[in-house]
């Protein structure tokens, strides 16, 4: 076994970490990939970036800590903490090098062929560097601050991910030498065009601050280095009350500043005083610094795709659908009452019937009640608006957000003070759970009875993330559906107990876990009783050590199952395990529904989720998953589920060796399951509006083909 390579130790397991740098490598494949767009490919590059930001101060920091702590004990495949650390050293530095070798040697060479090209200080013609020059005590100076480290000033609290450029001066009368540091300010401009020069030309920020660091250092600047530090960001709350959880989280997100640097990032070529001097102060030794070949921060690279703004290097956009159901009724609750249940599928669809929904549940007289989850949203939301909006009108109106969610804590607070003040009830998470469930209620009096609808979803009520990841939800007003939903809330907002039973759903950490082992168990009945068994899941990430280990006894009874896992995959197949196959699919939007299928003797059951099959989705925190009756939506699951499968343009398939296949195409076609799905939504909408109102489309009636999607 070659090092950091996925094979495990133990047998039909991969290693969680391993496997999401493996998922990593399948984005960068993206900017490699001839058929997407140049600047479609720039884009892939800042997101490989922005992922290992993110797995640094997460997982690496996961490792280290219990590495620290003396808990350096065999995960489900195998590997300790400390082996996993050395792996992963040796994927992420074949990840950077080939990420920087496809930004150099292939986008922006192709960039600059159409146009568009980066350059140096010392690549511009003189006059512009004087105008430059100036630009920079106007703009620039003013907002800099340099810090001395000297015996009267200690090593400064650095920014976690800020460009920080190291700067050693030349000695004082004492002799004595002098560091100092420049923060490259991320409330300016990265990229900075170049004025009067054909095409789109653009210096770096850091670029023209380096150029005038005497300005800054009159007394002479002998060496500078540009770095970034990433600090451990993995912490975790234990307070139990919700005003000492929003308390505590508020003074942790404060002490984020003070904790420890777990990666330092520095240019190639940079091995003198000073960088063993940054080392030294950072503590870090060289298993946790990254020299890379090309320079820093490749995350902000999205503000240069927006500043080349040239349309022919991008993908065709695709204007999301509204179904014409919501066009056909001047409320979307009569348009509900007429459908039974819509299906709404970001971001093929639009987000706005959300939007709609609860504008109209704020202005209506006859809405007495709205109750919602939130985990991540937009910063100006729309969907925060409106429940402002509902408690100002007198409704009572229930928000129950989640402090804990990764990196929007701070977002999270703010706003939800706000609600706080505007008369809306608003509570702050589950004391022990993370609250992960996406789901709307709304209670209204209609005709002297009350009436529920829900809107339940696999993806976040954000505005924002709607039009950059595949999600799926329904509107209903399914009875059994909506009874369940209200107790669910009880349960989150008086801290009840959960139900004996529920009519339909299924809630973690109390049943979701015990309700996919009997569906799969099932499945291995049917199989062994010569009824072929039959299981689609489509998830995020699969990682949970016992659902793995059903899943191997499924694969060996013969069910035949595809498992369609973008990210983290734990599940290793095992020779003669043919009738199992796993996929990962990353392409132009990310791929965030989970959807479960199982066949159950042709008496199909069709599930969506907000929940991956991981330990912390099934035991830790508050998650739902729910059936899916209506004939319509259930045949438009199974297509979307056949487009999937069917995809030879941007599926990955992994294999008994641990490694993905990888697609190698020039051009795009048909079988591009995306597209083909945001066909599907386009031309169904089209035939269902030249279809009179009171006609039953085909595609929602018509039998299934097949017993198998």
């Amino acid at each position: 076994m070659k090092p950091g390579s996925a094979a495990p130790v133990r047998s039909g397991f991969i290693s969680r970490e391993l496997s999401w740098l493996d998922f990593n490598a399948r984005v960068l494949d993206e900017a490699e990939c001839p058929a997407n767009p140049l600047l479609e490919r720039l884009k892939f590059i800042a997101i490989v970036s922005g992922n290992l930001d993110e797995f640094f101060m997460v997982r690496i920091a996961g490792l280290r800590q219990l590495v620290s702590a003396g808990r350096d004990l065999p995960d489900p495949a195998g590997r300790r903490p400390s082996e996993q650390l050395a792996a992963a050293r040796l994927k992420i530095e074949r990840l950077v090098r080939r990420q920087y070798r496809i930004l150099g040697g292939e986008i922006l060479p192709g960039l600059e062929k159409n146009g568009i090209a980066l350059r140096t200080i010392a690549e511009l013609e003189p006059e512009e560097r004087v105008r430059f020059s100036e630009y920079f005590r106007e703009q620039v100076l003013p907002v800099l601050t340099p810090l001395a480290v000297d015996a009267a000033h200690p090593f400064p609290i650095l920014n976690s991910g800020a460009i920080e450029l190291a700067i050693s001066l030349k000695p004082q009368k004492n002799g004595n030498p002098v560091h100092a540091f420049v923060e490259v300010p991320e409330v300016l401009p990265r990229f900075i065009p170049v004025p009067g020069r054909p095409g789109r030309t653009f210096i770096r920020l850091e670029d023209l601050i380096i150029a005038n660091l005497d300005q800054l250092f009159p007394g002479g600047v002998l060496e500078c280095a540009a770095f970034r530090i990433t600090r451990d960001m993995d912490f975790s709350i234990e307070d139990d009350s919700a005003e000492d959880l929003l308390r505590s989280i508020g003074k942790k997100l404060l002490l984020r500043r003070h904790r420890a640097p777990i990666r330092l990032e520095l240019e190639a070529g940079r091995h003198g005083e000073l960088v063993q001097w940054l080392q030294q102060e950072l503590e870090l030794d060289n298993q946790f610094c990254y020299r890379l070949h090309g320079f820093l921060h490749l995350k902000q690279l999205f503000e240069l795709v927006g500043k080349a703004a040239s349309p022919r290097l991008l993908e065709p956009p695709w204007p999301p659908v509204i179904p014409p159901v919501f066009e056909r009724f001047d409320s979307v609750f009569e348009a509900i009452d007429d459908a039974g249940t819509i299906l709404l599928a970001p971001p093929f669809h639009s987000f706005s019937p959300v939007i709609r929904l609860l504008n109209e549940a704020a202005a209506d007289p006859d809405v007495l009640a709205i109750k919602q989850t939130l985990y991540r949203v937009s910063g100006n939301s729309p969907v925060v608006a409106a429940l402002r909006r509902a408690a100002e009108n007198g409704k009572q109106v229930t928000a129950l957000v989640e402090l804990k969610a990764r990196f929007d804590e701070g977002n999270n607070i703010a706003w939800a003070r706000a609600r706080d003040e505007s008369g809306a009830h608003v509570v702050y998470g589950v004391a022990g759970l993370k609250v992960h469930c996406k789901a709307l209620l709304i209670i209204r009096r209609e005709n002297g009875v009350i009436r529920r609808y829900v809107h339940l979803a696999t993806g976040n009520y954000n505005d924002k993330t709607a039009a950059l990841y595949t999600d799926l939800g329904i509107m209903s007003n399914d009875p059994g559906l909506c009874f369940d939903i209200a107790n669910l809330f009880n349960l989150l907002t008086g801290y009840s107990a959960p139900p004996s039973s529920w009519n339909q759903v299924a809630v973690s950490p109390f049943s979701l876990r015990s309700r996919l082992e009997a569906l799969i168990e099932r499945e291995i009945r049917h199989t062994k009783s010569g009824r072929p068994g039959r299981i689609i899941a489509k998830m995020n990430s699969l990682c949970d050590e016992k659902t793995v280990e059903l899943l191997h006894r499924a694969a060996d009874a013969g069910v035949e199952i595809d498992l369609i896992v973008r990210g983290i995959c734990s599940y290793l197949p095992k020779p003669g395990q043919e009738n199992l196959r796993i996929v990962s699919i990353v392409d132009r939007f990310l791929e965030h529904s989970r959807v479960f299928y199982f066949r159950n003797q042709g008496d199909e059951e069709f599930y969506l989720a907000s929940a991956d099959w991981m330990t912390r989705n099934l035991d830790r925190r508050i998650e739902l998953m729910f059936p899916v009756h209506s004939p319509g939506v259930r045949e438009t699951l199974r297509k979307l589920l056949e487009f999937q499968l069917a995809d030879t343009d941007k599926i990955r398939r992994l294999q008994a060796s641990g490694v993905y296949t990888r697609p190698h195409i020039k051009s795009y076609t048909d079988a591009r399951s995306q597209r083909r799905s945001y066909r599907f939504f386009k031309d169904q909408a089209e035939a269902e509006r030249r279809t009179s109102p009171g006609t039953e489309l085909k595609v929602f009636t018509a039998p299934p083909k097949t017993d198998t999607p």
